[in-house]
């Protein structure tokens, strides 16, 4: 546990100008901490500086890919927290270059330079064996992470929702798009949607050092929801009734393929809610959730002392938009 207070530590947070890297950010800066972001392109990390104090946050450019841009970030710091990853492999950002070798540069780094605070953001379904390149390099990295950092913590939430989040912002496009939505799989894939500020705080907590080290957290809201009754609320919320489609996953893999050619031939200009790769039909072959190992031997929520927050109580308050009338519809979900 960190016995200097945070006003006199830095914290280096790769991957800070992402979705859950804002919420982490703010979370830290409301704790007192310096908080250094380490971006591709920080230049673009500007929107940041109002989450803390003037001088407070400042964006300095790392590529996991150049181990001495790792190093750079690093320097100085009293802990370090890695957000980076990629649903979508693109050009040399692959899975295994970004969450297994990224992983294990930051890792390596903070060997070398002392620092024992780490925290490795990974993803519930991260398993070696797994057939999902997404899965098995999320494992890959946690490896790296475990044996270089060995009191390093991990968290392995499932899908993070909150406003800028990339599921029920991606579906409740779709329902304003498209007449049908297609269930892959028939929609029975089980998921544990979690608050991206419950996230947030749970990394904040282990920055603090007041949750044990060296353990692997897995993270889940407080219910458990198929794909299918996922959407279906998503509908309700925005008003928009769309029929469910079961999509079989050999036709989805189909899909899949004819997408990632698209996309392919079009440089990537293919629409992220319009995308879907066969790594991701691969994925949703699996439940989402918080295994029973974890809850037994207290790495979730509960182990660490927070209570996790609902869907309904968060995502109608940002889904509004997709509404037919947006702020100015009365209806309200059930």
């Amino acid at each position: 546990m960190a016995t200097s207070s945070p006003a006199s530590q830095l914290v280096t947070v790769f991957g800070g100008s992402g979705f859950v890297g804002r919420h982490v950010v703010r979370a830290l800066a409301r704790r007192g901490y310096r908080v250094r972001v380490a971006v591709r392109r920080p230049d673009l990390a500007g929107f940041l500086q109002p989450l803390g104090t003037v001088g407070q946050i400042h964006a300095v450019q790392a590529n996991l890919r150049y181990p001495a841009s790792v190093a750079a970030a690093l320097k100085d710091a009293d802990a370090a927290v890695n957000l980076v990853g990629i649903l979508q492999e693109g050009g040399r950002q692959s899975f295994r270059a970004v969450q297994a070798d990224g992983a294990r540069a930051i890792a390596r780094a903070c060997a070398t330079q002392g620092l024992t605070r780490l925290v490795q953001m990974s993803a519930i379904g991260a398993d070696p064996g797994s057939r999902s390149l997404y899965g098995a390099s999320k494992a890959q990295g946690e490896a790296a992470v475990s044996e270089l950092v060995p009191d390093a913590v991990t968290f392995r939430p499932s899908i993070v929702f909150g406003p800028e989040d990339g599921f029920f912002n991606r579906f409740a496009g779709l329902a304003r798009m498209l007449p049908v939505l297609p269930m892959i799989g028939g929609g029975e894939t089980k998921f544990q949607p979690v608050f991206v500020g419950d996230v947030a705080e749970a990394v904040a907590r282990a920055i603090d050092g007041v949750i044990p080290a060296g353990r692997v957290y897995e993270l889940g809201g407080p219910e458990v929801k198929s794909f299918r009754e996922l959407v279906a609320y998503i509908c309700e919320v925005t008003g928009r009734g769309r029929p469910l489609v079961t999509l079989p996953f050999p036709l989805a893999r189909l899909q899949a393929r004819v997408l990632e050619f698209v996309d392919g031939v079009t440089l990537g200009l293919m629409p992220d809610a319009l995308m879907l790769t066969r790594d991701q039909v691969t994925l949703l072959e699996t439940d989402n959730v918080v295994s029973d190992a974890a809850k037994a031997e207290g790495r979730d929520f509960a182990g660490i002392g927070l209570s996790p927050t609902s869907i309904e109580a968060v995502v109608p308050s940002y889904l509004w938009r997709f509404r037919k009338t947006g702020q100015f519809d009365t209806a309200r979900a059930g």
